[in-house]
């Protein structure tokens, strides 16, 4: 006698694995020329950067837990700025691997979902998504930080589960051309902010201190994953 409860789960792990068809070429294009316009726009962008400090302060979190590090706790606050907190040796690789973590991490996970989606997982791009957004939450420790993860999630859980495979598809897009489009911003502004004097305790300055070499050659990582990340996840996207 065949399960009745094995099927649905059975069902559902093949349309989570499964490959879904992309969407026509030039509504490719629009989404990314849709998440262009979100960054370059300010009001838009003032809003919008909130997803990228998530996925920072995740890169920060993430590489703490896996060289070792004790995480305490992540921060996110109104103005898009965040704070992750982590214990553990005050120097060495652990600690350089989690400051330089930050400004890559946005670049490096829009990478990451570019490849999923040229391979046709759209859906599992979506779960995955969701399910990094859900272990972040559990760390964040400050209620716009919850509110903020929680919206995010939310608008993930809700394409995956109530919207169609066409929506699915362009918000999927749509979301990995933000976060490689959105990773290049951040670099920018930090070199602005460093250039008249400010940020005396960014991730650059902070890696600096870490290992002696010049805060600018930390900046010019930040813009290399950042610019070449945009490049190949770029041409995946697009089917190049």
């Amino acid at each position: 006698m065949q399960s009745t409860t094995a099927a649905p789960a059975t069902d559902l792990w093949d349309r989570v694995t499964g490959t879904q068809t992309a969407p026509e070429f030039w509504l490719v294009v629009a989404t990314g020329v849709a998440a262009l316009a979100v960054v370059l726009w300010g009001p838009a962008w003032r809003t919008a950067r909130n997803a990228i400090t998530i996925a920072h302060e995740g890169g920060h979190g993430l590489i703490a837990l896996v060289t070792g590090r004790t995480l305490e706790g992540i921060r996110l606050h109104s103005d898009t700025s965040g704070l992750t907190v982590s214990r553990g040796r005050p120097t060495g690789p652990g600690m350089i691997l989690t400051a330089l973590a930050g400004y890559t991490a946005p670049s490096l996970l829009g990478l990451g979902g570019a490849w999923l989606l040229a391979s046709g997982h759209i859906t599992l791009l979506l779960w995955v998504a969701t399910a990094l957004l859900l272990a972040l939450l559990v760390m964040v420790r400050n209620a716009y930080g919850v509110l903020t993860v929680l919206i995010t999630g939310g608008l993930f859980v809700a394409v995956s589960w109530l919207a169609g495979s066409e929506v699915q598809a362009l918000f999927a897009y749509a979301a990995v051309w933000f976060l490689l489009l959105g990773g290049v911003r951040p670099v920018f502004e930090l070199q602005s902010k460093r250039r008249r004097g400010g940020a005396p305790d960014s991730d650059a300055d902070q890696l600096a201190r870490l290992t002696h070499a010049p805060a600018a050659i930390w900046l010019f990582l930040f813009h290399a994953v950042a610019l070449c990340s945009l490049i190949g996840g770029g041409g995946w996207l697009l089917g190049r």
